[in-house]
């Protein structure tokens, strides 16, 4: 291990941080270059002006608020019972629930069809939102539960004592002690649910309902393909999540240094 008390020690972890971030931060950089070739922030302004770009936010918007609502409910209060409850089989359930993460979405694209199909939702907003709430819960759920297996069984017990039952317990215990982790499942969920492009590719065909990640193919036709302005697409598209992941990242740590020190 590097020992950071040492001027070699920090030069040497900042040298490996630096190794690290490379290859995540290149791509970036061709793309915001490559977005600035030719007409400059000109191909901006062709992207900025296409009419559908209002729907694209709004609909990202709705997707992601209604994912997280969905994933921070069900992950908590799954947690709660894998972690506090007696429950018969809690641990085969909860090892079967992490298997669905092993499941990748475009395996379930075909019975997501014509489930959404038989249900009426096709072309609707719950047809991306059911499904990217269901592979999200199974690592929220993880991340909650490890967090509540540190939280002492004693504070349970005494609300139990008090009279209260399963239900306050949760609303009025869990919850309020859960805020670190549960920002870090709010993050995650923001970040999975704006970034998805097959689900809303798949799923919504109206263009007024369809995402923000899907604009770029508005600049790929069958006999051109415009490269400056699909990457200056691409970057409207990801601004908004890094401009949230950078005002909530203090909360994301947090909750994650949160949950490895419980």
């Amino acid at each position: 291990m590097f020992d950071t008390r040492t001027r070699r020690g920090r030069w040497g972890l900042q040298l490996l941080v630096t190794v690290l971030v490379i290859p995540f931060a290149f791509p970036l950089v061709v793309m915001l270059q490559g977005s600035l070739v030719g007409q400059g922030l000109g191909n901006y302004a062709v992207v900025l002006s296409q009419p559908e770009l209002p729907y694209f936010f709004r609909n990202s918007l709705i997707i992601a608020a209604a994912t997280i609502v969905i994933v921070y409910a069900l992950a908590l209060l799954a947690a709660f019972g894998f972690s506090k409850l007696r429950v018969r089989g809690r641990e085969l359930l909860f090892w079967m629930l992490l298997i669905c993460l092993t499941l990748p979405e475009v395996v379930l694209l075909t019975p997501l069809f014509a489930t959404t199909l038989q249900l009426g939702i096709y072309n609707t907003y719950w047809a991306v939102v059911l499904p990217l709430a269901a592979l999200q819960i199974p690592f929220a759920v993880l991340l909650a539960r490890a967090f509540l297996d540190g939280v002492p069984d004693d504070i349970v017990d005494a609300a139990r004592i008090d009279g209260a039952s399963s239900m306050q317990v949760f609303l009025y215990v869990i919850v309020p002690l859960t805020r670190p982790i549960a920002a870090a499942i709010v993050v995650l969920t923001l970040i999975g649910a704006w970034n998805d492009y097959l689900l809303p590719l798949v799923f919504l065909t109206d263009p007024q309902s369809q995402t923000i990640t899907l604009l770029p193919q508005f600049f790929i036709g069958q006999f051109s393909y415009d490269t400056t302005k699909v990457l200056a697409a691409s970057v409207v598209s990801a601004l908004p999540i890094v401009v949230a992941y950078m005002l909530l990242q203090r909360y994301f740590e947090r909750g994650l240094a949160a949950g490895a020190l419980k």
